[in-house]
This record gives structure tokens, sequence and C-alpha cells, in this order.
């Protein structure tokens, strides 16, 4: 019985063995099909990673022939490979990060090889006890001075990176010269690979395809108040159920777009940090008020913090019932609707740099209805409901009036910034795109017959005086 039993296990242990193993193929297809997914996905989210990759190897490339060419490689020696540990550690997505990352390095490393000189030579002067001592308290001295000043806000934003080259050169030089007395071409050398990496990944970075900091930032900010903005559209007709909207019920992902508005913060001000780097280019000029988009971000997302709460009460489990929403159905889908028209055209306004008007109106009207639903909560139409039901009503009814508040102050923050940067102004009563295909060049021909109107209208003089006013020609159009 004993052996039976072992003969089973050993069957049954090589089945699964087996099955194992037939399975192997299948599950290795499997995943080479989803790590090409990922790969596509993520290159057809943003084709400019596959761009950017390029450039990386590119520049990497280049810079490799300090090694391959003996003719370079005699001039730098073995300091060649800072050229290529530049490139790998400065050449980022964008170019404002590309460069800051290399004017940090760049100048961290100029400013501490020639400190590193000065502190070699004056430890040299105290003989061979000395020197090591001195040494080591130069040393200490910087490296805890530099590590303090990391944590002042200013400098941790846009001169970290720096701080970090400072110490890491400054200690190099410094200590690698009390064995390496020719310390003086050792700096020159490594200082002269670091900018030629520095200026190759700079130069790439800004002529090959590049990527703007301020440009991306720019967008970000639109296209968070277009979310905030789809959002108050369907909240009506989701919270009312209005019939309108019930055909579109299969797709709400216009509900949850808040959620990324809520998490743009660290993207915003890092974008605003690279931004400041970047010379003007296209529509930006150099030192454009990227805070003033920090605040309109800021404020967007006060906002969606609003609609945070507004989100929890589509629940159906805790909505009031229908016959006590429906008292304040009109006024809130009326609030809800005119905000979102003046957030889309607040966004528009901004992704096309154009000074317009049009949102205006929209927000006076959402005012006007958030003060006649502050009356009518405070109105004895509540007397007979339940009070607990009354306070969720009241809750979504404050909250829609809140958003109505933050988009009003979001409108402020826009036309500053169009003020500012002076936006080109638009009719108010055009799209941009509708303002720039309406125009009609002069001189162009247009097969339309030309028209001419007279008006004749007595004036109050000309009926005293008993005489008729002359014919007043209007001036002649040409369609």
């Amino acid at each position: 019985m004993e052996m039976e039993s072992a003969g089973h296990e050993k069957a049954g242990f090589c089945r699964r063995w087996w099955t194992c193993l037939k399975a192997l193929p299948d599950k290795l297809t499997a995943k080479v099909t989803e790590a090409a997914s990922k790969i596509k996905k993520i290159g057809k989210d943003d084709p400019r990673r596959v761009i950017h990759s390029l450039k990386v190897g590119i520049a990497l490339t280049l810079v490799s022939l300090f090694y391959y060419s003996r003719t370079l490689y005699k001039g730098f020696g073995d300091s060649a490979m800072w050229a290529v540990m530049t490139v790998v550690v400065v050449l980022e997505f964008s170019v404002g990060a590309t460069l800051g990352k290399g004017l940090n390095r760049g100048l961290a490393t100029l400013l501490a090889g020639a400190l590193g000189v000065g502190a070699h030579h004056l430890a040299s002067l105290s003989g061979g006890v000395g020197e090591p001592i001195l040494l080591g308290i130069f040393v200490f001295l910087q490296a805890a001075a530099s590590t303090f000043a990391r944590f002042f806000p200013g400098i941790k934003a846009r001169y970290d990176y720096g701080c970090l080259i400072f110490i890491l050169t400054f200690c190099l030089v410094s200590v690698s010269g009390f064995r390496d007395r020719e310390i003086l071409e050792l700096a020159q050398k490594r200082l002269s690979t670091i900018l030629i990496g520095g200026s190759a990944c700079v130069i790439i970075a800004i002529v090959v395809f590049p990527v703007w900091a301020g440009e991306d930032l720019h967008n970000l900010v639109a296209f968070n108040l277009e979310k905030i903005g789809n959002y108050l559209e369907g909240f009506g007709g989701e919270y009312f159920g209005t019939s309108e909207d019930e055909d579109c019920k299969e797709d709400k992902s216009f509900l949850q777009g808040y959620i990324s508005v809520l998490n743009s913060k660290s993207t915003e001000e890092s974008l605003a940090n690279f931004a400041r780097w970047e010379p003007g280019h296209g529509r930006f000029r150099f030192r454009h008020p990227w805070k003033q988009y920090l605040k309109i971000g800021t404020l967007t997302r006060q906002c969606a913090y609003r609609i945070e709460a507004l989100n929890g009460y589509l629940n159906s489990g805790i909505q009031a019932p229908t016959e006590i929403r429906r008292k304040i159905k009109d006024i809130c889908t009326t609030m809800s609707l005119e905000s979102s028209m003046a957030l889309n055209e607040l966004a528009l306004s901004i992704r096309k740099m154009t000074r317009s008007s049009a949102a205006d109106p929209h927000i006076e009207r959402s005012e006007t209805a958030a003060k006649t639903l502050k009356t009518l909560l405070k109105s004895g139409i509540w007397e007979d409901t339940d009070f607990l039901e009354v306070i969720k009503v009241a809750t979504v009814a404050s909250l829609l009036i809140d958003v109505t508040n933050c988009t009003q102050k979001i409108a402020e923050s826009v036309h500053e910034l169009a003020s500012v940067v002076q936006f080109k102004s638009v009719d108010p009563t055009l799209s941009p795109e509708k303002s720039q295909s309406s125009k009609v060049k002069l001189g162009a021909k247009v097969d339309c017959p030309e028209v001419s109107i007279t008006v004749r209208e007595p004036g109050p003089s000309s009926k005293e005086n008993g005489n008729s006013q002359a014919l007043t020609p209007v001036p002649r159009v040409v369609l």
C-alpha cells in the first residue's frame, strides 16, 4: 500500500510538472504580448517619449567619441568619462529641465573646482602634517554649509542639484589633489568634459524636436479647467435625473476627470520651475508670468475639492427624495451649466491666448442664480419637509454656490494673466476659431451685388421749420 501511494504521488507530481511545462509557452507568449501592448500604449499616449529616448541615444553616441577617437582620448584621457556621465544625468525630457540641470552642473563644477584648488593651495602651505587636517576642515565646512542651504525653499526648488554637484566636485578636487599634484590639469580636464557633455545635451534638447515645459504647463492648466467644466456640465443631469442625459449613462468618464486635477499640484510646480529656465519660444517670452499659472491651478484645485464633495451626493444611497430635489432643480441646473460654460470659455481663452469677455455673461447668470438659490433656501418651502432630507439638498446647493464663487475667482485670475501677457483681443460674440474664419481678405472679389441704402428721417428742427431733412445716404456696403 505504501509503495502504491508513493507511486501515485510521484505520478501526480510528474503530471503537474508536465502540465506547467506545456503551459509555459502560452504564458511566455501572453507576457510578451502584455509587455508589447504596454510599450505601445506608453508610446501612443505621448509620442514625445519615443523621440526623447532617441535623443538620449544620439547624445550618448556623440560624447562616446571621446573614447572611440584616439586623438580626443589623448587630449582628455580618463576624464572623458565625465562627458558621458553628464549626458546621462543632465539630458531630461523638457528643455527647461535640461537647461536647469546643465547650468546647475556647469556653474557648480566651475565654482567648486575653483574653491577646491584654492583650498588645496592653502592647505599645502601648512606643510605635510597640517595639510590633511586643513583639507578635512574645509571639506566639513563646505559640506555642512551646502547641505544646510538645500533646506531653503527657493534653493531647494531650483538649485538643489547644483548644491549636490558643488559638494561632490569640491571633495573630488580638494581630496584627490592631496595625492595628485597636477590638480590644475585635473580640474581643467574635468570641467572641460562636463561643459562639453552639458553643451551637447542643451543643443540636442533645443534643436531636435524640443519639448517646452512652459507650453506643457500652459496646456495643462487649460485642460484642467475643461475637466472641471465637463463635470459641471453633466452634474445636473446625473443628480436630478433629467431625461436629456439618460441616453448617455454608459459614458460617465467625465465624472472622474476632476480626480487628476486634485493630483496636479506637484506636476504644475515642477513644470513652472523648469519653465523659468527656458528662453523665449513661440508664444511665450522670456520671464513669462508662470506664477500666474500656478495661481490659476490652485484656484482650479479648490474648485475640484468642492466637486469631490458634490460627487459623493451622486450616490443614490444618500440622495434626498426626488420631490425635494425638484424644488431646486432648475436653479441648480442653471448654476451648474453656466459655470461649466464659463470655465470652458476661460480654458479656450488660455489655450488660444486670446482676451475675450465671452465667459462674463455666464458668470453673471450663475451669480444671479446663486442669489436666487440663497433666497429660496431661506424661504418657507421646507416647513413640511424632513429636516435631515433638507440638509442633504442644502449641502448640494451650498457646494454649487461655492463652485460659482470659485469660477468667478478663476475668471479674475485668467483676466489678470491676459492683461499681463497681453493676450490678443477678439470679438466676444465669436469663438477664436470663428473669428479667424470670419475674416475676409482686403481686396478680395466676392460675387455679390453692391447694396446702397438711403434713409429719410426728419429731424426735430426740420419739423419745427416745416422743412424735410435732406436724404442721408448710408455708405455703400460691398459684401
